[in-house]
C-alpha cells in the first residue's frame, strides 16, 4: 500500500468518527447552553473538544472555540465555581445563584438533547427508509413441531396473532412474554414462490428470551423456527465429477445454467429439473489461498456417463461446514497435524452431521484423555489425538463463557438474510417511529448496564472510542441509513450514561440538587469535592478499561 492509499484509508476511518462524535458532542453541549441562555446564565465558553483552543470566536459574553482533542466538550458557565467571589451586580447571571429548579434544568439539558437528537434521526430515518431482515423463515428441519405444524422453508410470515408483521424484528415482538406461561401462537404466512396465503397454530412454551437485552424476560417458543438458511457454499466429495471441471471447496455457487441459487435448498430443486444429457453451466465465486472471495468464474459441466440424473449426492456436492477453513497458529489442532480443507468425519466415533456437533463434542471434553477426531484429507481418512483447552469463548447473547476448544473454523456456509426496505408512509408514522425506535434503544441500554451488574453480561462488551470509531466507519461504508442509526444509538448511551449518578456527570450534579431539594440548602463544600474526586477516579477506571477491552479485542486476545 502507498502512502497516498494509506493517508486515504486513514481518513476514510477517521472522518465518519469525527463527524458522528462532533455532532453528538454539540447536540449534548448546546442542550446546556441554550437552557442556561434562557435561565440567565452567563455563558462564558462553548467548546467543542478540550485542551489547547484552535478556532476562536467571540459573540456577545460568549467565546466559541474548537480545541485539540475531539473526544468530548465543554459549556463554561459564569458563578459555577463554589466560593467564587461575585458582585451583587454579576449574581443575577451566576449559575449557582440560580435556584435550584433552573440549574436542574440547565444540567438536564444535555443529556435530554441526546435523547431528542436520537427521536429526530430515527425520526429521518424512517423518512429516508431503513433495510431490515425480512420475515422469512430459514431451514425447517422436518422433524419439528413448526414443521408438522404447516411452517416451510422460505415462508414469509404477514401476521402473528392477528399482529401484522413487516419484519423479523417484528416477529420477536410478537412472540414476547412477560410471563412463564405455554400459549397458542397464529400464524399467517405466504408460501414461498407463490402468493398462496396459509394459517394455523402452533402450541409454543415459554422459554428464557435469548436476548438478555429485551424488556420480556421469556419468549414463546416455536421450536423449529429459524431466520437462518444454509448458503451454498459447497464441499467435494474425493470422488466429485466436478473436481476435473475446475470446482473447489469452499466455491459458492449462485447460479446453474442462468437460473440464481441462494438457499441450499434451492440446489436440490434446481439441479433436479436439469436432464442429465443437458450440460450444466455454473456461476461460482472462488476463495483464493486466504480464503478471500475472488471475482465471479463460470464452470461448465458437460456430464458423465454415469450420471442418470442430476443430483447433491450424483455431483458429489456436500455442504461447506464440517471443512475446516481455519486451523489456529499454536493450538492443539495445529499440533496434532490438522489442516485446512480436512473434512470433519466423527469424534470419538460419534459421526458429525453439523458444526454445532463438532462444537457440541469438544466443548464436553471431561479433560482426562485426548479426544479421537477423524478427518477425510483428499483420498485419505486419518484419526488424530488432540487433547482440547479450556477457553473463554464470547457467546452472541454477550455472555462470556468457558469452554474446551481445540483451535479451528469451517468454511462457513450460511446465506446472508433477506432484508426489506421499510419507508414510513407520512410525518405522523415517522415520529411514532422515530420515538417507539429511541424507547426500545433506550431501555436495551439500560438493561445492558443492569445485566453487566447481574454479571449476566460480560463486561468485555465496554467499549470505549476505539469501538466508537470503528462502528462509525464500518456503518459509514454500509450507508447513510445505517450511519444514521448509528449516531442515534451512541446518541441514547450518552444520554444514559450522563445520567448515571456519578460525579463529574450530569447525573452526579442532578443527585446534588435533588438533595438541595429535600435538605432546604447545597452540600457542603467538603463533601462535594470528595464526591468529585471519587467520581472522577471513577469515570476514568471506566475509560481505560473500555480502551483495554478496544485494545485486547483488536489484538484478538
Amino acid at each position: 500500500m502507498n502512502i497516498f492509499s494509506f493517508l486515504q484509508s486513514g481518513l476514510s476511518a477517521v472522518v465518519p468518527f469525527i463527524v458522528l462524535l462532533g455532532i453528538l458532542i454539540f447536540v449534548h453541549e448546546f442542550g446546556h447552553f441554550i437552557v442556561a441562555r434562557w435561565c440567565g446564565v452567563r455563558v462564558e465558553v462553548f467548546s467543542l473538544g478540550f485542551g489547547k483552543k484552535l478556532l476562536t470566536f467571540k459573540r456577545g459574553d460568549t467565546t466559541y472555540a474548537i480545541s485539540l482533542i475531539p473526544l468530548g466538550g465543554y459549556v463554561k458557565m459564569f458563578g459555577e465555581q463554589p466560593g467564587a467571589e461575585i458582585s451583587e451586580e454579576d449574581k443575577k447571571v451566576s449559575f449557582l445563584h440560580k435556584n435550584v429548579w433552573q440549574r436542574i434544568a440547565v444540567v438536564l439539558a444535555g443529556p435530554l438533547m441526546n435523547f431528542l437528537f436520537a427521536i429526530l434521526v430515527f425520526f429521518v430515518v424512517a423518512l429516508m427508509g431503513e433495510d431490515l431482515r425480512s420475515p422469512v423463515v430459514g431451514d425447517i428441519a422436518e422433524n419439528t413441531p413448526a414443521y408438522a405444524a404447516g411452517l416451510r422453508s422460505g415462508d414469509t410470515v404477514l401476521a402473528i396473532n392477528d399482529n401484522a408483521i413487516q419484519s423479523w424484528e417484528d416477529i420477536g415482538k410478537a412472540l414476547s412474554l412477560k410471563e412463564k406461561k405455554e400459549t397458542q401462537v397464529s400464524f399467517k404466512v405466504r408460501r414461498e414462490g407463490s402468493d398462496e396465503v396459509d394459517t394455523f397454530s402452533i402450541n409454543a412454551q415459554a422459554k428464557p428470551n435469548p436476548n438478555v437485552l429485551s424488556r420480556a424476560d421469556y419468549i414463546a417458543n416455536v421450536e423449529g423456527m429459524t431466520p437462518l438458511s444454509s448458503g451454498t457454499t459447497v464441499g467435494l466429495e474425493p470422488q466429485s465429477p466436478l473436481l476435473a471441471a475446475g470446482m473447489k471447496t469452499g466455491d459458492t455457487i449462485t447460479a446453474i445454467n442462468g437460473q440464481s441459487v441462494k438457499h441450499w435448498r434451492d440446489l436440490q430443486n434446481t439441479l433436479m429439473q436439469i436432464p442429465a444429457s443437458e450440460a450444466l453451466k455454473f456461476e461460482v465465486t472462488q476463495l483464493d489461498d486466504n480464503f478471500k472471495p475472488t471475482e465471479i468464474r463460470k464452470i461448465d459441466f458437460t456430464g458423465d456417463s454415469k450420471i442418470r440424473n442430476y443430483s447433491l449426492a450424483s455431483l458429489g456436492i456436500v455442504s461447506s461446514e464440517l471443512f475446516l477453513q481455519t486451523v489456529v497458529k499454536d493450538s492443539p489442532a495445529e499440533a496434532a497435524g490438522l489442516k485446512p480443507l480436512d473434512r470433519m468425519i466423527s469424534i470419538n466415533n460419534i459421526v458429525l452431521r453439523k458444526w454445532e456437533d463438532v462444537i457440541n463434542n469438544i466443548k464436553d471434553f471431561s479433560g482426562e484423555k485426548p479426544v479421537d477426531i477423524t478427518v477425510e484429507r483428499g483420498t485419505e481418512t486419518i484419526t488424530l489425538k488432540i487433547t482440547p483447552k479450556m477457553s473463554k469463548q464470547m457467546t452472541p447473547a454477550g455472555v462470556e463463557e468457558k469452554r474446551y476448544v481445540i483451535g479451528i473454523s469451517p468454511v462457513v456456509n450460511t446465506a446472508f438474510p433477506d432484508t426489506i426496505h421499510i419507508k414510513a408512509e407520512g410525518l405522523g408514522s415517522a415520529v411514532v417511529r422515530g420515538v417507539e425506535k429511541t424507547w426500545d434503544v433506550t431501555v436495551m441500554t439500560v438493561m445492558s448496564f443492569v445485566k453487566i451488574f447481574q454479571a449476566k453480561i460480560s463486561p468485555k462488551n465496554i467499549g470505549g472510542v476505539i469501538s466508537i470509531g470503528q462502528a462509525a466507519s464500518e456503518t459509514f461504508k454500509i450507508g447513510m441509513s445505517q450511519f444514521l442509526q448509528m449516531m442515534a444509538i451512541i446518541s441514547v448511551n450518552l444520554f444514559v450514561l450522563n445520567l448515571l449518578p456519578v460525579p463529574v456527570l450530569d447525573g452526579g450534579h442532578l443527585v446534588f440538587y435533588i438533595i438541595e431539594v429535600f435538605k432546604g440548602a447545597p452540600l457542603s463544600m467538603r463533601k462535594m469535592e470528595v464526591a468529585q474526586q471519587v467520581g472522577l477516579a471513577i469515570l476514568m477506571s471506566l475509560m481505560i478499561f473500555a480502551l483495554f477491552n478496544d485494545f485486547t479485542r483488536i489484538l484478538g486476545l
